[in-house]
Order: C-alpha cells, then structure tokens, then sequence
C-alpha cells in the first residue's frame, strides 16, 4: 500500500545495494518513502541489485557510491536523513580471517562513522542495526549437544525455544568481534547518548536477490550449487543446525521496528525463523533435491573457526514488542528462492550445457 504525504527526506540505507538492503529500498519505496542508499558497490551482485532497484523506482531511490570507512559522505548522507537502517559491512568469516584489519575498518569503524554523523548532524533520526547471531559465538560445546536424524539437538530442554538475548555474548572469530563491537556500540549509543538506536541480530535471512557464496549467503549457495550441478563442500558434518527466515519476513520485522521506533528504542532483539523453521545442512540438501528433482553432490571438510553446531533464534522478545512472527514456512521460502535463482541463472546454465 502506498502511503501519500509521508515525509519526504529520505530513509538512508548503508549497503542498501546488497541482499537485505535492496529488499528493504524495494519495499520501502513501494510504500511511498523516499530512499537514499549509500554503497561501495563492491561486492557480486549489488550492481545488477541497484540497477533493479532504479528500474522499479527510478527517482525515489537515489543511490551514492560510497564507502562507510569515508567519514564525509556518510555525514552528508545522514545529515537529511529521517531514518537510518545500517546494513553497510564486511559479511564473511572467511574474509575476516584473511584480513581482520579491513574487517574491523568497515564493521566496527563504519559503524562508530554512522553513529557518529547521527549523533553530531540528526540526533533525532532512529538508527537500525544489522548484527548477527555469530555475537553468542560457538554457543554450546558437544558435550551439550545430541544427534537426533540428520540433526543435532541441544541437550537441554531449556533451549526448546532457541537462543534469546539473554544469551552470553562470546565473539568468536574476527568477524564476530568487528560485528559484535559495533553490535554494543550502537546499544551504548542509545544508552550515552539518547539515540533512537536498535540492534537486530540475524539468523540465515534467504530469498529473492541473494547472490549465496560458499562464505555468505549458504541457502542460496546450496540452491545455486544444485542449479550448476556443482558439488558442494560442507564444513563439519552435515548435522549442524540453523534457523531460517525468509526476506520477505525479516523486512516486515524491521519496517515494524522503524515505524514503531519509540516502542523498541534502546533494545537489542534476535530476527530470525525460530524453532519451526530450524533446517540442518543435510536436511536442506534433502529440500533441495526434492525441489529440484537433482541430486545434489557434496563432499566433507574440516570445521572451521566459530562454527556454530546448533543455532536457532528464540525471537518472542521481538514478537511481544511489536507482534511480529515469521509468515513463509522454510518449503514456501525456497520454492520461492529456488524460482528467482532458477530464472536468474538457471537458463545460463541450461545453454551452457546443451
């Protein structure tokens, strides 16, 4: 539904480009608000992302070619600004342990930018951000965990409802430090300095517009890999647990959290599909194959740094604070992914073959 006389300064968004961001423009745009996205553009896909983006929208969506590590332009997109949604960042473990400098740079340096230019240039503008589960680190060891089918399970029927806030933060791995640093400065900045600041820490968000990597993106890598008829690898054994909420689902949660921003300010919330949406890595590949009617080809290899074994979100706080709950179950989800990747590079795929 598009809404007439909204204010017309624009919701910034930092990586509005990649994945979720682009999601988040699409939807924001289509209801009425002006948006201005600020984007390095250098990762796979974001380009074809913004070059959607403006098909769609053309004038509202403005779009500034830009790094958060560069202090300037985020002031100056921030400084006109009615909302901030943060999504700019360095998204891969991998990539972090190759480079842990440049990944602190862009996900705790970018992030105090951002922070930085809302507090001295628009305090009054609310300011949503992108964290992520991997702040809880490994979570559990296995000597609390159990194998259950194709899946582990948490020993302790405390953990039936999943993982909640309340949860010790443990950053494992580079990438969880830099995330899990601006993840408490943001909470902080709320705190110090009264900002309209929320975190969001996110489980496996799939769908439409996800170019999945073997390092990031991991649903839609498998989809991918099963559409090229690629063999996969799978790190540890296949038994390891997520859960998954669709695209769709996780704009809804923050659209909710902006436009209700003096209800959830202050607060750090789990986004993710919960316990009903849980899917080990050997289950999915068992979707897949019956999505695709391809067998899907894998081989083994070792664990790597903060590999989490079982990891689902309990996000009833979210759900009690703005009444929020996942609607698309997984199989719904990735019929829906499969059908865009399929028409994306399915038919690229199919000449190459013939």
């Amino acid at each position: 539904m598009i809404v007439k006389n909204r204010n017309n300064r624009p919701v910034l968004i930092t990586g509005g480009c990649g994945f979720i961001g682009c999601n988040l423009a699409d939807r924001l745009a289509e209801r009425g608000d002006n948006v201005l996205i600020l984007d390095n553009l250098a990762r796979a896909g974001v380009r074809e992302n913004a070059q959607w983006l403006k098909s769609r929208h053309r004038d509202r969506i403005n779009i500034i070619v830009a790094d958060i590590r560069d202090p300037i332009p985020v002031i100056d997109a921030v400084r006109d600004a009615r909302a901030v949604l943060h999504l700019a960042a360095q998204v891969a473990v991998t990539d972090s342990m190759a480079d842990p400098v440049g990944d602190f740079e862009i996900n705790a340096r970018g992030t105090i930018n951002v922070l930085e230019a809302v507090r001295l240039h628009n305090k009054s503008a609310p300011v949503l951000f992108a964290s992520t589960n991997k702040v809880y680190g490994r979570l559990i060891d296995d000597t609390q965990i159990t194998r259950a089918g194709a899946r582990y399970a948490p020993v302790s029927e405390m953990l039936v409802d999943g993982i909640s806030e309340n949860a010790p933060l443990d950053f494992y791995s580079p990438y969880g430090c830099s995330k899990g640093t601006a993840d408490q400065y943001v909470r902080d900045y709320a705190r110090v300095f009264s900002l309209q600041a929320v975190v969001l820490r996110m489980s496996c968000i799939y769908g439409p517009r996800q170019f999945g990597t073997e390092d990031q993106g991991w649903i839609a890598h498998f989809l991918l890999s099963a559409i090229r008829n690629i063999p996969l690898t799978i790190y540890g054994d296949g038994h390891q647990v997520r859960d998954a909420l669709h695209v769709s689902d996780a704009v809804d949660a923050w659209l909710s959290a902006l436009d209700h921003i003096a209800l959830v300010r202050g607060r750090v919330f789990n986004l993710g599909g919960g316990p009903c949406n849980s899917v080990s890595l050997l289950e999915l590949i068992d979707h897949i194959t019956k999505l695709t009617g391809r067998e899907v080809k894998y081989a083994f290899a070792d664990w790597r740094p903060g590999d989490q074994p079982w990891y689902v979100t309990d996000a009833r706080a979210l759900s009690t604070a703005l009444g929020w709950a996942p609607k698309i179950p997984l199989r719904q989800g990735l019929q829906s992914l499969h059908a865009w990747l399929d028409s994306r590079f399915g038919l690229a795929n199919r000449e190459a073959s013939a």
